[in-house]
């Protein structure tokens, strides 16, 4: 097919904080040096910030690097952290407040600041436009160009495809977008990214990579309840009622408005588990409950997190472009933190591309790249807490968080040896037959909800006649194989309903339903799926959610 090309120094796919950071640096780099570069970012969001969810409590270190007088330039880092407060929720009733002297160094946020990270984006792609890069929203990065061994670009999607794949009035073809350099920065679990990492063998010698759910939602609440800069942080109940893992945060930012969620670690065992559920009866406990009850929810959102940290990054080079951000996982679980951190892969991405052009290289492998990472506080951060993760996955939060105090606040260093996690999140899930049953209550549509209500206030939305773009292997497995064994776990996984086991029409049996329509990108169903049977690719771009202030 002849497609359009377009040519650039230096392409980046994906408009988060890592992307976006790289492509200020290049440019802010180029005009240092009085040179002329093309950057260009492509983000299928319909636009900058639209799939962006994180908690979020922001640590300025990189964007202090990027940008020193951000402040002046309008950052919407408006809220600073006033006050830390961690709880033991032993039950659905009753909660022990954690002393701060007991708390590991790295949970406590002075000098951060609770933020809309979409905003951040937002604001960021301003100053890469600012600075000549060329931003295009609603354009998903469908497929890479590789020749000869080397990655040379991307092609977006096509549009206006129908769901049984012929042409519908309007089609466009997807563009080639080519550069001597790209750079993946497509977020957790980003398709893209996923694929580079098996083709060139990125994580060879490496622990598998492990992912969380994150589902958060916004909040307006009664101002007698609201305290600006308020960072609250639970453990314990719901999750390790199920001897899962995972943690709440309920941080309070500007306007009266808090952010509300539950991170559930995806190497849960159980397959009743519903993720989604627990987020719901979280908010029924008197902690939780008191801030929300006479509050109004807003917003609504799902995202996976890469949290394997140091003992899963893969290597992140490869010829053609570098894998930045939490597309090869850069973030530290053990701050609940990965902005900074993404930042900061972008910022070191951006100047080992630069050094490469400048010495006249197109597309060969930028091998400096470790080295630069190498020397960074982002690789020492990383590598102090690498065995914040494997520790809760094998003792739970209490054991795990004590060897995480033992290291931050009386060793003042990790300890001499690192534990590992080698069990893939996929593979943990144990036979429904073997597991204990959830009660989950009906929702009351005050404080605990639905999922399609759920979704509706995310502003979800994909061309409805498009293909289905959650892709099964073997399209009988779900109702052959997971349903037998594990109660097909993903009707629970998947936050937004996707997923259901109906009733044939003619009533010979039950049969998998996927509700493409309803899918807010988080993720989850191609990473937990205990067969790896599902593939998540990227829909039209400018499908998806559309976030507000998240």
């Amino acid at each position: 097919m002849e497609r359009e090309s377009m040519e650039f120094d230096v392409l980046i796919v994906g408009g988060g904080p890592a992307g976006l950071s790289a492509a200020c640096r290049v440019m802010q780099l180029a005009q240092e040096a009085g040179e002329e570069l093309t950057v260009c970012v492509v983000e299928k969001g319909s636009e900058i910030g639209a799939h962006i969810l994180a908690g979020t409590v922001f640590e300025p270190t990189a964007l202090n690097e990027l940008f020193p007088d951000w402040k002046e330039k309008g950052a919407p880092l408006n809220t600073p952290v006033t006050r830390d407060d961690i709880f033991l929720l032993k039950n659905q009733e009753n909660a022990t407040r954690i002393p701060n002297a007991f708390v590991p160094k790295n949970m406590h946020n002075h000098g951060n600041y609770i933020i809309s990270l979409g905003n951040l984006c937002r604001w960021l792609a301003e100053q890469a436009e600012g600075l000549g890069v060329e931003v295009y929203p609603g354009f998903a990065a469908a497929e890479t160009i590789v020749e000869d061994g080397q990655v040379k670009g991307i092609i977006t999607g096509d549009m206006g495809v129908a769901r049984d794949g012929s042409e519908k009035d309007g089609y466009m073809p997807g563009m080639e977008l080519r550069a001597k350099y790209t750079l993946f920065t497509e977020g957790c679990r980003g398709h893209l990214g996923k694929r580079l990492i098996n083709d060139f063998k990125l994580d060879e010698g490496k622990d598998p990579q492990h992912y969380g759910i994150g589902i958060k939602e916004l909040w307006d609440i009664d101002p007698a309840k609201h305290e600006p800069g308020l960072v609250v942080h639970t453990t314990g109940w719901p999750l390790n009622e199920t001897g899962s893992t995972g943690g709440s945060f309920l941080y309070h930012l500007e306007n009266g408005q808090v952010y509300v969620g539950l991170i559930t670690d995806l190497s849960y065992s159980n397959p009743h588990l519903s993720p989604f559920e627990e987020f719901q009866r979280l908010k029924l406990h008197p902690e939780v409950k008191k801030y929300l009850e006479g509050g109004k929810r807003v917003a609504y959102g799902a995202r996976a997190i890469t949290k394997g940290g140091f003992n899963s990054l893969p290597k992140m080079s490869f010829p053609g472009g570098l894998l930045l951000g939490c597309d090869a996982g850069t973030l530290n679980f053990s701050k609940i933190k990965g902005s900074h951190t993404a930042m900061k892969s972008g910022l070191l991405g951006a100047d080992a591309v630069f050094e490469a052009l400048k010495e006249g290289r197109n597309g060969e492998e930028i091998t400096s790249f470790q080295k630069r990472y190498e020397d960074s506080w982002l690789y020492k951060e990383l590598y102090a807490e690498r065995n914040f993760g494997p520790a809760m996955h094998k003792f739970g939060n209490v054991i795990g968080g004590a060897i995480a105090f033992f290291e931050q606040n009386i060793l003042h260093r990790s300890l001499p040896f690192t534990f590992h996690d080698t069990t893939p999140d996929y593979a943990t899930m144990k036979p429904a037959s073997e597991c204990k049953k959830v009660s989950y209550p009906k929702p009351d549509n005050t404080l605990t909800f639905d999922r399609l209500s759920s979704v509706f206030i995310s502003n979800t939305n994909h061309e409805e006649d498009q293909p289905v773009h959650l892709k099964l292997t073997d399209p009988e497995l779900p109702i052959r194989d997971n349903l037998p064994k594990y109660d097909e776990p993903a009707q629970r996984y998947c936050p937004a309903g996707v997923y259901e086991v109906v009733e044939k029409d003619d009533g010979s049996g039950k049969r998998f339903q996927i509700n493409a329509q309803n899918c807010v990108h988080c993720k989850t169903c191609d990473i937990k799926d205990p067969a790896q049977n599902i593939t998540w690719v990227t829909p039209e771009g400018g499908g998806g959610p559309n976030y507000p202030n998240m």
